[in-house]
């Protein structure tokens, strides 16, 4: 009875290796030139794919996210994320597609913020703001890479030196950023960063979703839920104004499923903000998670192919967007256009210009401190 025992526990570990190993088999990752920087410098691409036909392209230019392929309810792969088929798409792009964004994501006011008295100043490429890091951010430098593999997943770590003083920023910083791809059709994003001087950081991931297929028309129809009783309205600038109103009775209100298009262009100050001339989303969601990473931030859904995005975040915010300056002009992957309201970011961040409000969680690194983030996106079909 005894060895029977034995045998049979034997059977069931050898099966849950064969498992296992069946489910590493499934995992692939694949290295190769994307092409050359007008200056020469050569970019690479990493592929990671899984079994079930998920695929997402890394680039080192901007350690971007270049594409990710997605199955359908039917099996039917499309790629979801807005982007270029070659570098100098991204090089003269000013959309961020797919992009790591830093120094700081998002606005600064008047592109400037104090440190233990002292002011930096960051170049204003947003009207009057700095916008994600300033005229050339993290999105604008090649990166260096190395491909990863643990027990579950494939993946490649990205890292950027960003020197003293770059782009105004105090410090040396030391920033690292790794994709992963499981079996469970998960797509996780990890940052790591350091600095040797007290600086600001607030780093993020700027994919345009569209879950019927990049360039397959606009997402209004497409469903979104966000985890956000609260939200930081923005003036005139597009600016923060230090208040975190509730959602409730607003247009930004998606804590219950809702149509992406069902309020874009209802008659409220923050839309036109948004987007003077017809309206639109373009704000930080206030997450209720409070960066618990185990709890859902963000469900987004497209009734006609059944694709499905689940967002999990340790930031305490969200930037929800509504590709608001898409206009039918950018020419994108495989030739197709990518129309106004084409797309949606959700962009795992702190406050947008939170070194200037002391009212928001800090942004402040100092030495000796290792800056983390996560982000999972979690992909489904039905």
């Amino acid at each position: 009875m005894l060895q029977s025992r034995f045998l049979l526990s034997g059977l069931g570990l050898s099966l849950m290796i064969a498992t296992l190993s069946a489910q590493a088999a499934g995992l692939t990752s694949e290295h190769k030139a994307f092409g050359k920087t007008n200056d020469g410098t050569p970019v690479e691409q990493y592929i990671l794919r899984n079994s079930h036909g998920v695929q997402a392209t890394v680039i080192t230019y901007g350690a971007t996210l270049q594409s990710l392929q997605i199955p359908d309810k039917n099996g039917k792969v499309a790629d979801v994320v807005l982007g270029f088929d070659d570098v100098q798409g991204y090089q003269s792009g000013t959309a961020y597609f797919g992009a790591t964004i830093g120094r700081f994501g998002n606005r600064l006011a008047n592109g400037a913020f104090e440190l233990d008295g002292k002011r930096y100043q960051v170049p204003q490429n947003d009207k009057t703001n700095s916008l994600h890091g300033g005229t050339q951010g993290f999105d604008k430098r090649v990166w260096s890479a190395e491909p990863t593999k643990a027990k579950d997943s494939v993946g490649v770590t990205l890292t950027y030196l960003s020197a003293d003083g770059e782009m105004g920023f105090p410090g040396n910083l030391k920033t690292e950023v790794t994709y992963s791809l499981n079996e469970n059709n998960e797509l996780r994003i990890e940052y790591k960063a350091s600095t040797d001087k007290p600086t600001v950081l607030n780093l993020t991931n700027h994919s345009y979703f569209n879950l019927a297929g990049a360039g397959n028309g606009d997402v209004l129809k497409q469903v979104a839920t966000l985890h956000a009783s609260h939200y930081t309205p923005v003036d005139v600038k597009l600016i923060p104004t230090g208040e975190l109103p509730a959602v409730a009775g607003t247009p930004m209100d998606f804590t219950k499923p809702t149509a992406i298009g069902k309020n874009i262009k209802a008659d409220h100050q923050q839309l036109k903000y948004a987007e003077e001339k017809q309206g639109g989303f373009d704000f930080n969601w206030v997450l209720d998670a409070k960066g618990d990473v185990s709890k859902l931030a963000a469900d987004v859904s497209d009734p006609q192919s059944g694709r499905r995005l689940q967002l999990y975040t340790s930031e305490p915010g969200v930037q929800f967007y509504t590709g608001n300056f898409l206009d039918g002009t950018v020419k994108g992957k495989g030739g197709k256009v990518y129309p106004h309201w084409g797309a949606f970011t959700l962009e795992t961040q702190h406050y947008p210009d939170s070194p200037n409000q002391k009212n928001f969680p800090s942004t402040r690194l100092d030495p000796g401190q290792t800056y983390t983030q996560t982000a999972l996106f979690k992909f489904s079909a039905k």
